[in-house]
């Protein structure tokens, strides 16, 4: 799974709402095929590492395929049955956070009726609204 080797803080604030559209990474850019997020969502590492499965499997080893998005936030959860105070809890899983517009995946070198059922099957495996796109 997908993970930073190293961050300057261990637990980080979750923040507020996520507002307003992707600025960058709205583009198609390495391949010929995108899969593009259509709303605000939290991504975690195992959907992103669901996803790369599920289209490599489906590519079966054909094509080029990049992720263009890394899960680098961290979220914390307290155990079942903790008793409130004592802390913030340990670092659970990471996640991505994304806006609308952003390119997720990308794949190059495969026709597009293939790509397209691969990012369908990636995109099952998300969850946030998704769209594919194709490089003008």
């Amino acid at each position: 799974m997908l993970m930073p080797k190293k961050v300057k803080y261990r637990k980080k604030m979750r923040g507020g709402k996520i507002r307003g559209i992707a600025s960058r990474g709205t583009a198609v850019s390495f391949g010929e095929f995108g899969l593009k997020t259509m709303m605000v969502g939290m991504i975690n590492s195992r959907e992103i590492e669901a996803a790369r499965r599920a289209m490599t499997r489906y590519v079966q080893r054909g094509g080029k395929i990049w992720i263009r998005i890394f899960p680098d936030h961290p979220m914390s959860r307290k155990g079942t049955e903790v008793p409130m105070g004592k802390g913030k809890g340990a670092t659970e899983f990471y996640i991505a956070k994304v806006k609308p517009g952003r390119v997720l995946f990308e794949i190059a070198g495969i026709e597009e009726k293939i790509a397209r059922r691969a990012m369908r099957l990636a995109s099952d495996k998300l969850s946030v609204k998704t769209k594919f796109v194709i490089k003008n």
